[in-house]
């Protein structure tokens, strides 16, 4: 008997189409576009579809539960409705297994199959959750995401990554799982206070500031009209921001995150850390606006950025409201180092293999580091502080 080793080695690829719709009224009679995608996603004859909802979203939106009622009663015959589940929004859906086993009991007990639909009708941490029950229970369930908040409109609900929180670690646990489709309805922002309504758009700064200069030159040029919030400028730059991140997805060579490259992430190493610090006290748009400015000025630090550039990038950032420094970033442990610096190693170990930071050369370019100078980043701690106070007056 031949005894030598044998292997059999076979590659193959699955296709994903990536879906992301900008609309108005999803929920209106005449708008056919959220039937359509889930008749185009399924071979099932009768699709059915459970849906997911921000409890915060629905009571400020009150019209919103008879619209959905509507809806599916219109598409009676061609998709089976079979009702919602109203959980709470926030990171803290995150941090609590009770959602989870939730969904899995919702999933059981109305039979949902791999040709089934979830629709995640919330902000950015409900759309994590119900991506990650769907895409764990029966090995992956079709999810569909309609954000309710600019931070997942032109961020986070356009990737393809789910995740809850573990071990006090953001997104310990989680799958990449791309949706059967994100369909963004700006209408969905207009009951938003203003803090939440300005979240998102760290992320389109922070999408400008790695990718392209003549973005955030509109960014600047439109701060104030996004402010006094004027949805036709606030659409345009929620789409801008999406089309970034979901070509960066497509086309980058690495959709699945398998290397050690995460350009998308450049000022999130603080970030994820700061939110956890704070028991996500600061939302993940305020600690992203105070992790950029963090890194960017360890560029200028390090004498990669000028100091032109990084004085725009700040006070962008500042006249949105952000914050560019929070005491945590300089709490120290019992021996006298900084906490907020063991978020480079949890970086290192949630992406995997070697630390890779992305830092800017200029607006609309960024380059990679695999070591991070500490007392350097000390001093650009430190020097937030001053930087903070001296670009408000």
């Amino acid at each position: 008997m031949d005894e030598s080793p044998h292997s059999i080695v076979e590659e193959f690829k699955v296709a994903y189409s990536h879906r992301v719709y900008f609309t108005e009224g999803v929920f209106a009679p005449g708008n056919s576009l959220l039937a359509s995608t889930i008749k185009a996603c399924t071979s099932a004859e009768t699709p059915r579809v459970f849906l997911v909802a921000d409890a915060a979203f629905m009571a400020a939106n009150p019209e919103i539960s008879s619209q959905i009622t509507q809806f599916f009663e219109h598409c009676r015959g061609e998709i089976q409705y079979l009702g919602s589940l109203e959980l709470p929004g926030g990171e803290q859906l995150k941090n609590h297994s009770e959602y989870l086993e939730q969904l899995y009991r919702v999933i059981e007990q109305n039979k949902l199959c791999r040709h089934s639909y979830i629709i995640a009708l919330g902000g950015g941490a409900l759309l994590d959750l119900v991506g990650y029950a769907a895409s764990t229970a029966h090995r992956g369930i079709r999810h569909l995401r309609l954000p309710t908040t600019s931070l997942s409109q032109g961020d986070g609900g356009c990737g393809v990554k789910n995740g809850i929180n573990y071990f006090g670690k953001k997104n310990f646990l989680g799958t990449f799982t791309p949706p059967a489709a994100v369909i963004n309805d700006v209408n969905f922002l207009k009951s938003l206070p203003e803090a939440r309504l300005i979240d998102g758009f760290i992320e389109a700064i922070k999408v400008a500031l790695i990718k392209d200069c003549s973005f955030f030159d509109y960014i600047e040029e439109n701060a104030v009209a996004i402010i006094q919030r004027d949805f036709g400028i606030i659409r345009k730059v929620l789409e801008a921001s999406a089309r970034h991140h979901v070509l960066h997805i497509a086309r980058n060579g690495d959709p699945f995150e398998l290397t050690s490259s995460r350009p998308l992430d450049f000022g999130h190493w603080s970030a994820h850390k700061l939110e956890v610090l704070t028991d996500y006290a600061l939302s993940h748009g305020e600690s992203v606006a105070i992790g950029i400015a963090l890194d960017s000025i360890y560029s200028h630090r390090k004498g990669y950025l000028s100091e032109a550039k990084l004085q725009r990038i700040l006070k962008l950032i500042q006249s949105f409201g952000f914050r560019i420094y929070d005491e945590r970033l300089s709490e120290l442990t019992e021996d006298g180092q900084y906490v907020i610096l063991r978020g480079l190693e949890e970086f290192r170990e949630h992406m995997g293999g070697k630390l890779t930071i992305p830092l800017l050369r200029d607006i609309g370019d960024q380059f990679e580091v695999n070591d991070m100078d500490g007392e350097l980043l000390i001093e650009s701690i430190e020097s937030l502080r001053s930087w903070e106070t001296t670009l408000q007056t």
